[in-house]
């Protein structure tokens, strides 16, 4: 397995893109509210208002711009330095993770943003500056892959998952938790380990059968 690290930008300069991308994300959700609300207007007004909306999503992106080919490098980054102590509550007691790679005859197999791990359990965790529901399938089918890397191996812990991102809606949050995941979201200046519905229990992808 190799490991890699992506510097980034300052912390400065990532908190004022993320607080601008969530400002953005509350603004959209106006902004498609309100047009939901006036569906019974002309078929021209409504064209006009959602042609409106579009053109302000895009000069958003555009006044983004420098910063988007960084911006994940960078929230991965911020969730990096803060994941493994999340879950020390939990018991769990992880080593500090980075970006890493899983390698088979010199071709990815799969690679987590923040792999975290100890001698019972290993963590993939997928980042995100805003986390959707397909980015939790997704994360689920690299964990899977993970999983057969590790069995080829004869690496019996077990694997749990987690997603994070800056910006999570609480239907994601609630997706991701019913298929077993943790959920990680920004909080304030720092990172949170998501609240958990009544009777969560954490998926875990144990070793196959020898």
């Amino acid at each position: 397995m190799e490991e890699t690290v992506q510097m980034g930008l300052t912390f400065e300069q990532v908190w004022g893109a993320l607080m601008e991308l969530r400002r953005a994300s509350a603004e959209t959700d106006r902004r498609f509210q309100e047009t939901a609300a006036q569906m019974k207007e002309s078929s021209a007004d409504f064209d006009r208002r959602f042609q409106k909306t579009e053109k302000a999503i895009a000069a958003l992106s555009k006044n983004i711009g420098g910063l988007n080919n960084s911006l994940g490098d960078l929230v991965e980054k911020m969730f990096a330095a803060q994941i493994w102590s999340k879950f020390d509550a939990l018991g769990y007691r992880f080593t500090v993770g980075k970006n890493a790679v899983f390698l088979e005859d010199n071709q990815p197999v799969a690679e987590a943003d923040v792999f975290l791990e100890n001698g019972d359990y290993a963590m993939p965790v997928e980042v995100k500056t805003r986390l959707k529901e397909q980015d939790v399938d997704e994360h689920i089918e690299r964990i899977e892959r993970i999983r057969a890397y590790m069995d080829r191996r004869g690496d019996k812990r077990r694997l749990i998952g987690t997603v994070a991102g800056a910006v999570v809606s609480e239907n994601v949050r609630l997706y991701a938790q019913k298929r077993g995941l943790y959920v990680l979201q920004q909080s304030g200046e720092s990172v949170s380990l998501a609240k958990a519905p009544t009777g969560f229990k954490a998926r875990e992808w144990q070793a196959s059968p020898a």
